[in-house]
């Protein structure tokens, strides 16, 4: 028998693996999606509580180069499924998309279970089969995928497979890195699964962080060595995080983890030079307060003086010592020394993964023919804003497409 009579395996109810799915059933392949969860989409449904980010709707250049040395290798699958066709497929779910004031698309109920509940309707009038709570467990001697259950082992014999079994992120929502032991015993390689999209620790002082835990800082730019982002980051009890902290979580995290520690500027005032921060500052205090007077006269929050009294403390002056002009340069270029990296379970997503040397131009392992992979589990990465769930989306449909090929190569 060929091809499309013979059992399809896909591993993990994410996204990039039910859009596997759904590419495999659209080419009419008998599949059966396997997950260790007892339901589908549980970090999908987790990524949605804040207003499901779907894609992004800049550019596709600038879009592809957000997925920076992995671009190369991702660029066929997006450009092949890129956000405008996204939205499409979203829109046929019937969940209508907006772009949002920063570029990000999202559906207009704001929500990920009114799409992942039409999606589903529409797996299972396709004729895919879905069995929850088998954990997979690499494969027996005869080769079947072996699986274990409620009921015990179980192995399966499979015309092809796709793996969409996620990162190491958010363990308890089903991506927790298992496979990893499964791949690398059949001698896949497979770089280091690291947090990404993640905080970082800090060593606040006891008054800092009682009094500014869980306050924003708003319109800054963070830099971290040659790269710099503008944006939003919130001071935790522990450190910082928030978006663009996540945007230079790469750069920080290498430093963190290769010399202990890295140095986070922050720009309190951006679009403010030292000259005009300096005339701001050189004003008569008076009976004013620092921090009043730092308040009125430059515009800085409150969560940004105690930043400055933080750089000030660790400098060993006070800050009422600085000049103008030294308040001036430190409005913009406070210092945060980042001690360590957030756990990988509080990531929100993970680096690392499946070699690409590993795979060939269809997401076929070149060691495991017949066996594909998608989605997280791959060496890529990519900040929040939507880039995430377009490559998983994206690899799971070439994932399925490349099924599809070997599968009909006869």
């Amino acid at each position: 028998m060929t091809s499309l009579d013979t059992h399809i395996a896909v591993i993990g109810a994410g996204p990039a693996g039910l859009t596997a799915a759904e590419v495999l059933a659209q080419g009419g392949g008998r599949v059966t999606v396997y997950d260790a969860m007892p339901s589908a989409g549980r970090k999908f449904l987790m990524a949605g509580r804040g207003g499901l980010n779907l894609t992004h709707s800049e550019p596709l250049p600038d879009f592809l180069s957000r997925y920076r040395e992995a671009m190369p290798h991702l660029r066929a699958a997006v450009e092949a499924f890129p956000p405008d066709a996204l939205r499409d497929w979203s829109a046929g779910l019937g969940q209508l998309t907006f772009v949002g004031s920063s570029g990000r698309v999202f559906p207009k109920t704001f929500k990920a279970s009114p799409l992942l509940r039409a999606w589903l309707r529409r797996l299972d009038a396709a004729g895919v089969q879905f069995a929850f709570r088998h954990r997979w467990t690499g494969w027996n001697a005869d080769g079947r995928l072996q699986f274990q259950t409620p009921d015990g082992g179980l192995a399966i014999a499979a015309g092809a497979t796709v793996l969409a079994l996620g990162g190491a992120s958010w363990p308890r929502l089903g991506s927790d890195g298992a496979w990893v032991d499964c791949l690398a015993a059949e001698g896949i390689v497979i770089s280091k699964l690291r947090p990404a999209n993640s905080g970082f620790t800090v060593a606040w002082s006891d008054v800092f962080r009682d009094r500014f835990e869980g306050q924003p800082l708003k319109g800054v730019a963070l830099t971290v060595g040659a790269h710099t982002v503008r944006g939003e980051a919130m001071i935790t009890r522990s450190g910082i995080e928030g978006g663009a902290i996540y945007a230079l979580s790469a750069e920080l995290r290498e430093a963190v983890l290769g010399i202990g520690q890295a140095t986070l500027t922050i720009a309190l005032r951006p679009d403010l030079d030292a000259d005009a921060l300096t005339a701001r500052l050189s004003g008569t205090r008076g009976k004013q307060s620092l921090a009043n007077f730092l308040r009125k006269a430059a515009q800085v929050s409150p969560v940004g003086i105690g930043l400055m009294q933080e750089a000030a403390i660790a400098s060993g002056r006070p800050l009422v010592s600085f000049s103008p002009a030294e308040l001036a340069h430190l409005v913009n270029a406070i210092p945060v020394q980042l001690t360590g990296v957030a756990p990988i379970d509080r990531a929100i997503s993970t680096a690392g993964g499946i070699s690409f040397d590993e795979l060939d131009d269809h997401f076929m392992l070149r060691k495991l023919p017949g066996v594909f992979a998608a989605g997280e589990m791959l060496d890529w990465e990519a900040p929040t804003g939507g880039y995430l769930l377009q490559a998983s989306f994206a690899t799971g449909a070439a994932a399925g497409r490349g099924a599809l090929q070997w599968l009909n190569r006869f």
